[in-house]
């Protein structure tokens, strides 16, 4: 087994998590062009500015304490709001710190046996990208002329093509080899400082022939690194197989856990689960119940669903991932306007001991049910198989891939939401490995 299949994973939203800013007052074209801003300047925006990214050193105690040995981190770039609209790939983004604050990080994370992967945006940059700004006042001969998809023919004038409709979200040109370069040269630079891997943002927009060409580069000085494509839909094993990502995100089985368990339909996670069989032939699929673009599994069902789904997510095989605040029962509804992702990257306390008790009891799950799934390992490439299936009650067994291990799960949704995993070679008589409520 390579190190990401022990890899249980802790999805952190940065900018979200330690409280930053997201949108600036001012244009952060002026804010964030140079990184430094004159504190003289009553009208700079001095309070965007901070040493926040240290405020994750505190949690990662946290973080093992809950069973996982992995931080997945959102963007951590330097960008003009959320993140995603980056203008140096290079540079942390100054709303979080600097370069010495990650490397704190990175050593922190390795004192601890943690891994550690960023999140790459190269289907596009952020419309203020220092380099873009460039182009459109030179022209295409410039420099950095075929690194933008930019249309120099259009009516209005230079026109930069847009990513799904965003236009502050300007596509990189990935059929040129200014753009493969680019990136690879990105993802050097990192994992030359001590990460891991990459999540391929948007990964599904970019043509699978750009990364068949980046990615084996990138093996080449650092072949232990681990490469996660954001696919929403469409045949992931195809597009593994002709990117040479080394995993995808497993929206299907998402989908299926939670209207499974919210419309008392067990028949659709049923399907789903046959088809993540054929995905483990391929690929280990990266997979989830939360993560910092969806609404709250807790407010999506009630709070005893959301540890059933969690209950389905670590006996089933793949690379898991738990969303920050989801192991606290957080709540949050994900809507459609300039706000909408707020309640889903909320801001986490200074410090795991100034957390509510509110989220005590989904605490106390997550952590068993991640216990469970450090107690057999082998589930990483486990397939399933359905022992009984109705609407309101399903029974599958998962069997170890290259061997006789299996456990046994009930899911019952008839009255009080209920789970029981049994182990049916234990030797003592009491089979049960987890029951929800406890027997």
């Amino acid at each position: 087994m390579s190190w990401v299949d022990h890899a249980i994973w802790w999805h952190v939203y940065p900018l979200g998590f330690c409280g930053a800013p997201i949108r600036p007052l001012h244009d952060p074209q002026d804010v964030f062009r140079s990184f430094e801003v004159d504190t003289q300047d009553e009208d700079a925006d001095t309070h965007v500015l901070g040493h926040r990214l240290p405020q994750l050193l505190g949690w990662l105690d946290y973080l093992t304490d809950l069973g996982l040995n992995g931080l997945l981190l959102a963007p951590i770039f330097a960008s003009s709001s959320h993140g995603y609209d980056t203008i140096d790939q290079f540079a942390i983004d100054p709303r979080l710190g600097d370069e010495s604050d990650f490397d704190q990080l990175v050593a922190e994370c390795r004192k601890r046996g943690i891994r550690l992967v960023l999140d790459g945006v190269f289907s596009h940059v952020g419309y203020f990208h220092p380099e873009l700004q460039s182009v459109l006042a030179k022209g295409p001969d410039s420099p950095s002329g075929r690194l933008f998809d930019v249309d120099w023919e259009s009516p209005k004038g230079p026109e930069p093509r847009v990513w799904e409709g965003h236009g502050g979200l300007v596509r990189l040109r990935h059929e040129n080899q200014e753009a493969q370069d680019y990136v690879v040269d990105v993802m050097n630079h990192w994992l030359d400082k001590g990460i891991d891997g990459w999540r391929l943002d948007a990964a599904y927009s970019v043509p699978t022939s750009f990364w068949a060409q980046v990615l084996p580069r990138v093996r080449e000085r650092h072949p232990d690194s681990w490469f996660l494509a954001e696919v929403i839909h469409g045949d992931y094993a195809e597009f593994v197989e002709e990117s040479t990502a080394d995993s995808v995100t497993q929206y299907q089985l998402w989908k299926a856990i939670w209207s499974s368990l919210k419309d008392a339909n067990f028949y659709e996670l049923d399907w789903s689960l046959q088809q993540h069989n054929k995905f483990l032939d391929t690929f280990v699929p990266n997979t989830f119940v939360g993560n910092h673009d969806v609404t709250r599994i807790a407010t999506m069902l009630t709070a005893d669903k959301a540890v059933m789904a969690l209950a389905i997510l670590m006996t089933v095989g793949g690379i898991p991932s738990i969303y920050y605040g989801d192991e606290q029962g957080f709540t949050g509804e994900k809507t459609d306007n300039i706000t909408g992702d707020d309640a889903v990257r909320p801001p986490m306390p200074t410090s795991p001991s100034d957390l509510l008790p509110l989220g005590d009891s989904v605490n106390h799950a997550y952590r068993a049910l991640i216990a469970l799934r450090r107690k057999h390992p082998w589930l990483v490439a486990a397939r399933t198989e359905s022992i009984a299936l109705e609407n309101e009650r399903y029974q599958y067994r998962v069997t170890e891939a290259e061997g006789t291990r299996v456990l046994e799960v009930t899911l019952e949704l008839k009255s009080t939401p209920h789970v029981v995993i049994r182990d049916p070679q234990a030797s003592s008589k009491d089979t049960v490995e987890w029951a929800q409520p406890a027997q």
